[in-house]
């Protein structure tokens, strides 16, 4: 009986036990529930948010919109060059150092002034009147020093246009000038110095050969037309305008060519034009002077790939006297736009050529800020 008693009082106790069980379920029940109704409050808020206007990309949205204003800052600084570059006004001589510039001029990328001499073009660098010039080699080496170092040369535009003329075929080389007598132009200045060096280079001087000086290309086509064995050195385009005019005329001689060969590049290349602006200029306008460079290189590139493009340009500014002789000589004027090291390492070399020649062609070796761009 106690037994059966024990057993019984350990069911109910069993069974109380289940129902406070089953009572505690409901709270705990109660408990997971609100739970997962937070989460979902968060879930709810968070789709919210994403689904509210201009808040879901945020981050996105305002790196579109720093990049669209960064995008016009640049379009702004563009035009605003293009504008200053457009009025930039640059001066330049009649010639070969002018061709380079014929398919600016027809675009209208800036004021020109095309003149004879280049005493010309400095006085009117140095009165204000110009921005950019394009002058001899040495004479932008003697404006550095007038202006204690205010002028920068920013490229070089033309290499040599220096022409060996002659009614002898036979002719190809500086060495086979030795005891012939060569017509020139440009006595103490520097066509005379250049030449000088190249037949020091062939192993020469000047005693090896008989030099005539003219006072003009004309002379110089009329001496070598009396004179089968002689030579005439001239510049581009009198070179070709005499192989026009007289069949029997031949361009022996490319000076040009025969520099690059004679002195591996030790003396720098043979520069007959560059192109220098005030520092001031530079320093203020620096945007547009580079822009200027951009399109001086495209515009020699144009006048070298298709000559006739720009010949009838060169004809009306009297660069070079007619459109079929500008189409002829334009191949041999070595238009070229040099910037930066590159231009430093040619003209330098050069430039201390000529000094060797003759210290007062150059006046003094410009130093390295003479040079606009270089490292």
């Amino acid at each position: 009986m106690k037994r059966l008693t024990s057993i019984v009082l350990l069911a109910l106790l069993l069974a109380v036990l289940g129902l406070c069980a089953c009572a505690g379920s409901p709270a705990d029940s109660s408990g997971s529930t609100g739970s997962e109704s937070a989460s979902t409050d968060v879930v709810n808020t968070d789709a919210q948010a994403a689904n509210k206007p201009g808040s879901g990309d945020s981050a996105d949205d305002q790196d579109a919109e720093r990049a669209a204003a960064e995008a016009e800052a640049a379009e702004a600084e563009r035009a605003a060059a293009e504008a200053e570059a457009d009025a930039l006004r640059i001066g330049s001589m009649k010639g070969p150092t002018s061709v380079g510039l014929a398919h600016m001029m027809q675009l209208e990328q800036g004021e020109f002034t095309v003149v004879a001499a280049a005493d010309e073009l400095t006085g009117l660098l140095l009165q204000d009147e110009l921005d950019i010039a394009l002058v001899p080699a040495n004479v932008a080496a003697l404006l550095y020093q007038r202006t204690d170092g205010q002028i920068q040369v920013i490229d070089v535009n033309t290499l040599g246009v220096l022409y060996g003329v002659s009614l002898d075929g036979s002719i190809s080389s500086v060495e086979d000038l030795y005891g012939r007598t060569v017509y020139m132009t440009g006595k103490g200045t520097v066509p005379e110095y250049t030449f000088a060096a190249l037949l020091e280079a062939a192993g020469m001087t000047a005693e090896d050969v008989t030099i005539q000086f003219c006072s003009e290309p004309a002379e110089v086509a009329a001496q070598i037309a009396q004179h089968s064995d002689a030579v005439g050195i001239l510049p581009q385009p009198y070179a070709t305008a005499i192989t026009i005019k007289n069949s029997d005329m031949n361009i022996v001689l490319d000076l040009n060519e025969a520099w690059i060969e004679l002195t591996g590049g030790a003396l720098g290349d043979f520069v007959t034009g560059v192109t220098v602006a005030k520092t001031a200029t530079i320093q203020e306008h620096q945007a547009a002077i580079d822009l200027f460079l951009q399109r001086h290189e495209q515009s020699a590139a144009a006048a070298n790939a298709d000559p006739a493009s720009v010949a009838q340009t060169v004809a009306e500014l009297g660069i070079i006297e007619s459109e079929s002789l500008a189409e002829q000589a334009i191949p041999r004027c070595n238009v070229v736009c040099l910037v930066g090291n590159s231009m430093k390492e040619v003209l330098s070399g050069y430039l201390e050529c000529l000094y060797q020649q003759n210290p007062e062609s150059v006046g003094a070796l410009p130093d390295d800020s003479f040079y606009y761009g270089c490292a």
